[in-house]
């Protein structure tokens, strides 16, 4: 069984892989989801659904710096941006997944005894595709 460590994971903003990374990354998710409609008539016993459209969002979660300009601060809120998502870092035969998606919100925090966090929340504005480094 293969197991992948999450250490090495960057995301990028941009068409090509490696332009104008966000910087400063604690972690970040994705997630995929599909509408479903009921297709349930009369007479039936159980309830059925059929798959329609599909979606996705996707969060950042960071170390807040505003030097890093083309990264966090291209992340505002009602931008549109392309992501690029690593799980495993940004090397070749690495899986990524990449996307148009609109920044729904932005959020900052900071603490007396911690960094100020940057955490950026988005929403697919088409499909998301899969693919590797080559």
């Amino acid at each position: 069984m293969a197991t992948a460590t999450g250490k090495d994971g960057a995301v990028y903003l941009g068409t090509a892989p490696g332009s104008n990374e966000v910087l400063e990354i604690r972690d970040w998710s994705l997630e995929t989801t599909s509408e479903i409609v009921n297709d349930t008539v009369m007479g039936d016993t159980w309830m059925t659904n059929k798959a329609t459209q599909k979606s996705w969002t996707a969060s950042v979660n960071c170390f807040w710096d505003p030097a890093n300009t083309t990264g966090q601060g291209a992340l505002d809120e009602g931008a549109e941006v392309t992501l690029n998502l690593f799980p495993e870092g940004q090397t070749s035969t690495k899986t990524y997944w990449t996307g148009s998606a609109i920044i729904t919100s932005v959020s900052k925090s900071s603490s007396f005894d911690g960094l100020v966090e940057a955490s950026f929340s988005a929403t697919g504005n088409g499909s998301l595709t899969e693919d590797t480094v080559s």
